[in-house]
């Protein structure tokens, strides 16, 4: 299975040694899933606005997360947005990951905005709502590392709510057979979401210190990365 990832953000020049770019954490963790040994990754930096020539060109897609937001007035945002589009037109498999979870909602009729909770940062938790095909093995509730100040305030029509929070009630969500959005970061591991948070410090203000403690709780990472590779087989196959 070839999976394109749409790079919607780099991971900063001082960290890239120790930590490697996004594509690098996504071809990790998912190459890590169970099954994972036929899947073959290609990177696409949509900043740059480089995207694939055909959606066939890849079997499904992931759309990482962004210091950017989904509502920024930028000429490669508008592109993204559009071809999020595409993606449903052609019921092309696509999982959406922050930035990317955010921006699926936006492009297909719901709606992002800055969260009057402000930041979250560290190991979230959120409930687990409903129970699809591809969540194996199932969990009742996940935990995943997050990193966002933005959040779904609206989801898109027909969409599916699969997990909420207090702090972020649209979590996850499924549209069709083919579009999956995580607010929470599998790709993410403890150390680069604690250079993150201190490399934001400032305007993390209180969420600072209860976040960076958070990092000692554990997470789902590895089963969230088995749903995800789950659902994009699930969906290719019915293409």
């Amino acid at each position: 299975m070839r999976i394109g990832i749409l790079l919607a953000d780099r991971v900063a020049p001082e960290y890239g040694d120790a930590f490697g770019d996004y594509h690098d954490m996504f071809a990790t963790t998912l190459g890590s899933a169970a099954g994972a040994g036929d899947v073959a990754f290609t990177g696409f930096d949509v900043r740059a606005g480089r995207f694939p020539r055909r959606l066939t060109d890849c079997d499904g897609y992931v759309i990482t997360g962004s210091g950017a937001s989904v509502y920024d007035d930028e000429a490669w945002i508008v592109r993204l947005a559009e071809f999020v589009g595409e993606l449903h037109r052609e019921r092309a498999p696509t999982v959406g990951v922050c930035f990317g979870h955010q921006m699926i909602a936006q492009a297909l009729g719901g709606e992002t905005t800055p969260a009057a909770a402000g930041w979250g940062v560290g190991v979230h938790a959120w409930d687990v709502l409903r129970q699809e095909p591809w969540m194996q093995p199932p969990l009742s509730s996940l935990r995943l590392l997050a990193s966002h100040r933005d959040q779904v305030s609206k989801l898109p029509p027909g969409a599916r709510l699969l997990a909420a929070s207090a702090f972020c009630p649209r979590a996850a969500f499924a549209v069709g057979d083919h579009m999956l959005a995580l607010q929470g970061h599998p790709e993410f591991g403890r150390d680069y979401a604690e250079a993150l948070m201190r490399s934001r410090r400032e305007i993390l203000g209180e969420v600072f210190a209860p976040g960076l403690r958070s990092l000692r709780q554990p997470t789902d990472e590895g089963i969230v990365a088995d749903w995800i590779l789950g659902f994009l087989r699930a969906a290719t196959a019915r293409r």
